[in-house]
């Protein structure tokens, strides 16, 4: 827990906010000005990784080159001890994702404000020669206010850089990646307009045009499938808005917009009802200039040859030469609308004998899967893929799903499972937990790590499972027992607490929980009356003895339930009563981390009856206070 620390003599943090793939984000305050900002700190398991280091470094270089309304600012970049920290502007609302979460879906004129924001900061970055690359709805923060901010230039590579490191060949979100970052290809910054398509998408849609059961799968979607039509979900979308997000979607970038401005202007003239300006030059006459389309053309409205002057009201009886010559026109006329019906007979004909439904694949066999493709006459095409827990052989995905209506001759890309990867296990018998550590991040395992009380040297291995040689899958965690040390706990029986915690500390332990006994005994108030473990017990070194000091018995008693979030890492929690204006611990404990909420229910006693303010610290932080009736 970082929440109080003081970073550069200025930056207080304050409460946790959330956390990406390489950093903690915490709410701070600027001491200097009294401003809210967020502190992005690097992980410390990154501190002694190069290659994180380069990305946040990045990170901070490419935040540095910008200073735009729609963008993250960067404020401060610097290191406190071992952190790396960049200081930025604090943004107060939700993200993108969550407003979408909430509201199922927007409308288009709401999508369309929000997308020529996004647009307007990539054209500042595209303009100072940086790619975003991450373009997704949870990296767009929305301001109570309305205004729109993109954040996360963590993965930002500038556009001058001709090398691609081993970790960024494929980057960004997988559900929002181009075909080209789904590929491994280098990008540019078109990359950034298909993954602003792919937001669009989801506003106007309420989810992700690809979805699947694994990163690959959702890939190959990115790269060979249509996503399923904006009107089947939303058909409120006007035809315009619909043909300006699938061109963002194309697959191949050349036929993308070719800048974040020609998108947001495209977008905003589909929002408007406008059609996209034509190329063909207008008729003589018509005073519109190159490249414009003839006003009314749009509605099929004739526009007359400049030669033939204005038209004429009069009418004319057609000549005998006249009516035989017109004959001819009209009978071609009449031939060609029967060769049309005919070649669209044929057409018909051909789409129904030729037509074909992808099978069901996944969860079957290599051969059944085969048979299925085959008899449907489809090619097959296959990915491969170690997966954790489908067998060797079986399909984990396919492409296009079920049911999906094909042509005869197409292809199914099915993914098959080559299996789990499968390391033996290493010997760590003696080993240091460091050198076990080191042994088996080279395979991609990892470890749990149990102590035990033993006289052998501290954090030596004691254990293994499984044993040296058996088979464990990759990403397998390795339960290891290594020595704790050991040391016998004293007895603390009838000291002061503060003497009770000095002499454990003599025998490297330390006091954990303090639970209270009430006695009328005036010799024994402040004095431990119990501890656990017992003394004369051997314990791992470090280990916390939970002591029980004896208080006086009080007259007047009440409860109070305190709920807990979620949290990464253990609390210390302490309440008290206010009694004549002093603040009096009833109960101080460590809560352990947790991944759902925690409730306790705390016990209060006091000479004072009535009611009396009680106070709850997590942290030596005040986290709630209120009002409680001892009776």
């Amino acid at each position: 827990m970082m929440k109080g620390m003081v970073f550069a003599d200025r930056y207080q943090l304050g409460e946790f906010i959330g956390q990406g793939g390489m950093s903690l984000v915490y709410r701070a305050v600027d001491i200097r000005t009294g401003h809210s900002v967020a502190i992005k700190i690097l992980k410390s398991e990154y501190n002694g990784d190069a290659e994180f280091l380069e990305r946040f470094q990045r990170e901070a270089h490419a935040a540095s080159l910008m200073a735009h309304h729609n963008i993250v600012n960067l404020l401060d970049v610097g290191a406190e001890g071992e952190h790396r920290y960049l200081v930025l502007e604090y943004v107060q609302g939700r993200t993108l994702k969550e407003i979408i979460q909430q509201k199922g879906r927007l409308s288009s004129n709401t999508a369309i404000q929000i997308a020529i924001r996004i647009l307007s900061a990539l054209q500042h970055a595209h303009d100072n020669g940086i790619i975003h690359r991450d373009i997704k709805p949870q990296n767009v923060l929305v301001h109570n206010d309305g205004h729109v901010k993109v954040a996360d230039f963590g993965i930002a590579r500038m556009t001058n850089a001709f090398t691609i490191s081993k970790g960024d060949t494929v980057v960004g979100s997988v559900h929002y990646s181009s075909p080209e970052q789904a590929a491994g290809a280098v990008v540019d910054s078109t990359c950034d307009l298909y993954s602003t398509g792919v937001v669009i998408y989801e506003m106007l849609t309420g989810h992700v045009p690809f979805t699947g059961d694994n990163a690959v799968a959702i890939a190959m979607q990115h790269i060979n499938a249509a996503p399923s039509p904006i009107l089947e979900d939303n058909q409120d979308v006007p035809p315009l808005v619909v043909a300006a997000v699938m061109k963002a979607l194309e697959k191949s970038p050349r036929k993308r917009y070719q800048s974040a401005r020609e998108m947001a202007e495209a977008l905003a003239r589909a929002r408007d009802g406008k059609e996209e300006p034509a190329t063909q030059v207008s008729p003589p006459g018509s005073g519109n200039g190159k490249g414009m389309r003839p006003q009314g053309a749009a509605q099929g409205v004739r526009f007359q040859d400049a030669r033939q002057g204005s038209p004429q009201t009069t009418t004319r009886t057609p000549s005998k030469k006249g009516r035989r010559s017109s004959f001819w026109p009209i009978a071609l006329a009449v031939m060609g609308v029967m060769g049309v019906l005919a070649l669209g007979i044929l057409q018909i004909y051909t789409q129904v004998t030729n037509s074909a439904t992808s099978p069901e694949l996944v969860g079957l066999s290599i051969d059944e899967a085969q048979n299925l493709v085959r008899r449907a006459r489809l090619n097959w095409q296959q990915a491969e893929l170690h997966h954790a827990t489908i067998p060797e052989g079986f399909v984990i995905a396919q492409i296009p799903e079920p049911d999906t209506p094909m042509v005869k001759g197409d292809s199914v890309v099915v993914t098959v499972s080559l299996g789990p990867v499968t390391w033996e296990t290493p010997d760590l018998m003696g080993l240091n937990l460091e050198e076990a550590a080191a042994r088996l991040k080279e395979r991609g395992l990892g470890m749990v790590v149990f102590k035990t009380a033993s006289t052998e040297p501290l954090d030596k291995v004691l254990s293994q499972n499984p044993l040296m040689g058996q088979p464990c899958p990759l990403s397998m965690e390795v339960e290891v027992t290594i020595s704790g040390g050991s040391t016998m706990v004293p007895s603390v029986d009838g000291l002061y607490f503060e003497d009770a915690k000095a002499i454990l500390q003599e025998s490297r332990l330390s006091a954990g929980k303090i639970d209270y006994a009430e006695t009328r005994d005036q010799r024994l108030i402040g004095k431990v009356v119990a501890q656990t473990p017992n003394a004369g017990t051997m314990v791992v070194l470090d280990a916390a003895i939970t002591l029980t000091i004896a208080r006086q018995s009080m007259e007047f008693h009440s409860e109070i339930s305190v709920v807990l979030p979620e949290a990464s890492e253990g609390r210390t929690i302490r309440v008290t009563l206010m009694e004549e204006r002093a603040e009096v611990e009833q109960y101080i404990n460590i809560v352990p981390a947790s991944s759902t909420t925690t409730m306790l229910l705390v016990p209060l006693s006091s000479n004072i009856n009535g009611t009396t303010l009680c106070r709850v610290y997590l942290n030596d932080v005040l986290w709630s206070e209120r009002e409680v009736r001892l009776q």
